[in-house]
Order: C-alpha cells, then sequence, then structure tokens
C-alpha cells in the first residue's frame, strides 16, 4: 500500500545553496542588513506566534434542576398533571400540523409551476407516511404484548 515516491528525485539541495549564494552575492552592500532584518522579523513572529496560546477555556456545564412531585401527591393531582399534558401535547400536534400542512400548499404550487406532478408526489408521500406509521403502531403493539407477557 505505502509505496516509494519519485517527488525526492528531482530535488537536490546543492543547487538551492548555490542560487542562496549567487542572490546573496548579488544583493550589493546592503545584504547583510537585509539579512539581519529578515532574520529578525522571521524570529520576531515565531516567538509571537509561540508566546499566544490557542487553547480555548473549557465552558462550565449548565446544571439543570428538575423539580419533582411532593411524596405525598394525590392521585387526582397526578391525573390532573397527565391530562393537562396531554391536552398541551395535543395542542402542540395539532398547530404544528396546521404549519405543515401550510408548507405542503406552498411547496405544491412551487412544484405545480415548476411544471412537476404534485399529485403524483402527494399520493406517494402519503403512502410512504401510512407505511410508516402502520409500523410505528405495530411495533407499539409487539412492545405492549410483550409487557403483558412479561407481567
Amino acid at each position: 500500500m505505502l509505496r516509494r515516491t519519485n517527488y525526492w528525485k528531482d530535488i537536490k539541495p546543492t543547487g538551492a545553496l548555490s542560487d542562496l549564494v549567487t542572490v546573496f552575492r548579488q544583493a550589493g552592500s546592503a545584504r547583510w542588513t537585509n539579512a539581519v532584518i529578515a532574520g529578525a522579523l522571521t524570529f520576531g513572529v515565531f516567538s509571537i506566534m509561540t508566546a499566544q496560546s490557542w487553547k480555548v477555556e473549557r465552558k462550565l456545564p449548565t446544571v439543570t434542576y428538575i423539580n419533582s412531585w411532593p411524596a405525598d401527591r394525590t392521585a387526582e393531582e397526578t391525573r390532573d398533571f397527565i391530562l393537562r399534558n396531554q391536552k398541551e401535547k395535543e395542542e402542540y400536534e395539532a398547530r404544528q400540523a396546521a404549519a405543515d400542512a401550510e408548507a405542503q400548499r406552498l411547496w405544491m404550487a412551487v412544484g405545480k409551476a415548476s411544471g412537476m406532478d404534485v399529485k403524483e408526489m402527494k399520493a406517494r408521500a402519503d403512502a410512504e407516511k401510512a407505511q410508516e406509521k402502520a409500523k410505528a403502531e405495530a411495533e407499539a403493539k409487539k412492545a405492549l404484548e410483550q409487557v403483558k407477557i412479561e407481567n
């Protein structure tokens, strides 16, 4: 899998060093000044980079406390709580269904304007949803039957 590459075969450091010496000699009387300035700038940049920290301080976790029911709660309080939560859930699902229907209507208008067969696409999507719903109901029924058997 790992094979030798011929990447380094054409690279010869002697040619690079001779080019550096030639350019250095052609720089004239300011060559040492330029070399010192270039070296100082390079050293300065790298010393600043190494002094900086790239670590980010870790955020402390947020703790959320959950209020629990008092131990002396009555069955009626529990039932009211469950009914209230169920009502909120159903209201949320109704709002979500209305928003989904509006989005579907808008997307169907876009599809129709684009020349797509939106009725066929809707029929296919509805069939997939029905299949997923049937599968979920079958799994729920199977889980309930398992619980009844185990008890």
